[in-house]
């Protein structure tokens, strides 16, 4: 999660290049203008004019001049409006325009980083990941259903896999259509290879297009992060992974049981999940364990947590890798899930 120097550096390098596009795009705004309107030069030529002479007054101590300069100044500022306005220009045509109003294309705000500076370190890291090309593969455009069937059944609830594939299409569509809306979590849990990962990929895939902020970790990895968040030491440059993990739209963590457990996993967890819940930051987990497993590997308040705030959706069924092993021995060479 922590930017290196030459990360930094490219996204500041983005930063220089939008402040060089606005005032490139505003020189060509400004000769587009005074081609259709003269007029609007001539007033130009006379603010400037009337700066340099109020500025000759008062450094010879002429203390009356700044008011007088304000006055004159609002009165030519009102004329060159409404001549845009008479012309068809928005009154704003002739100042710089930001991609962020919020920081001017800086990235920062006095000395915090802008949020558009977060999302851009989110949107570097999930480039510059492997994640990338997974999405391409792995979303719901892809999904088949002929991998479900409807005579293997869930001993536990009765419903055939086909079914509980469904269902959970149906909540991960709802949570993408509403995520701006409603604040959800979900627990993808269940057999081996039945599309859990593969429903997390296509959430990430159409909330990423829809310009959220999404941070994917394997459960190992994240772990991983966070030990050497809490142990390790950090550049000048490093962007605090605390942040990111807590405040990106959607954390999706994969795998959940495949890292070793320890009180450092289990403590770490709790308040990752307990600080989303508060912040209303939504997250998704998936995991092979079974419900009590979960209970008893990272403790009661964590299951009650999850079992309290999270969208619990089971999936089963045959390993969707071996059957497609076994279609391709038979010659046949089908899609994702």
């Amino acid at each position: 999660m922590a930017l290196s120097n030459s990360q930094y550096d490219e996204l500041m390098r983005t930063y220089e290049q939008r402040q060089s596009d606005n005032e490139y795009n505003l020189r060509l705004r400004y000769k587009e203008v005074y081609s259709c309107v003269p007029a609007l030069k001539e007033i130009d030529d006379t603010i400037s004019s009337l700066s340099i002479e109020k500025a000759k007054r008062l450094i010879e101590g002429d203390d009356s001049a700044l008011s007088s300069f304000k006055t004159d100044i609002a009165e030519l500022v009102k004329k060159k409006n409404i001549l845009l306005k008479k012309n068809h220009f928005p009154e704003d045509y002739l100042e710089l325009h930001y991609t962020c109003p919020d920081c001017r294309d800086t990235g920062y705000q006095g000395r915090q980083k802008c949020h558009c500076f977060k999302k851009a370190v989110i949107d570097l890291l999930y480039t510059q990941s492997n994640l990338q090309g997974i999405l391409e593969q792995e979303n719901f455009s892809a999904c088949s259903l002929a991998y479900y069937s409807e005579n293997h059944i869930d001993p536990l609830t009765g419903r055939s896999s086909k079914e509980a594939m469904l269902t959970a299409l149906e909540a991960c569509h709802e949570f993408v259509d509403t995520f701006s809306e409603t604040f959800r979590n979900i627990l993808l849990y269940g057999d081996t290879g039945v599309g859990k990962t593969f429903l997390s990929h296509c959430i990430a895939k159409e909330l990423l297009s829809g310009s959220y902020s999404v941070i994917y970790f394997s459960a190992s990895r994240l772990f991983d992060i966070l030990a050497k968040e809490t142990f390790g030491k950090k550049s000048s440059v490093e962007d605090d992974t605390h942040t990111h993990i807590y405040d990106c739209d959607l954390l999706i963590i994969d795998d959940l049981g495949s890292e070793l457990p320890n009180t450092f996993t289990v403590s770490q967890l709790f308040t990752v999940l307990n600080e989303r819940i508060l912040r209303k930051k939504s997250t998704i987990i998936s995991t092979n364990l079974a419900l009590e497993d979960i209970k008893s590997i990272y403790s009661e308040r964590i299951f009650s947590r999850i079992s309290s705030s999270y969208t619990m959706l089971r999936l089963t069924g045959d390993d969707i890798r071996i059957q497609k092993k076994l279609l391709n021995l038979g010659g046949t060479n089908d899609a994702t899930p």
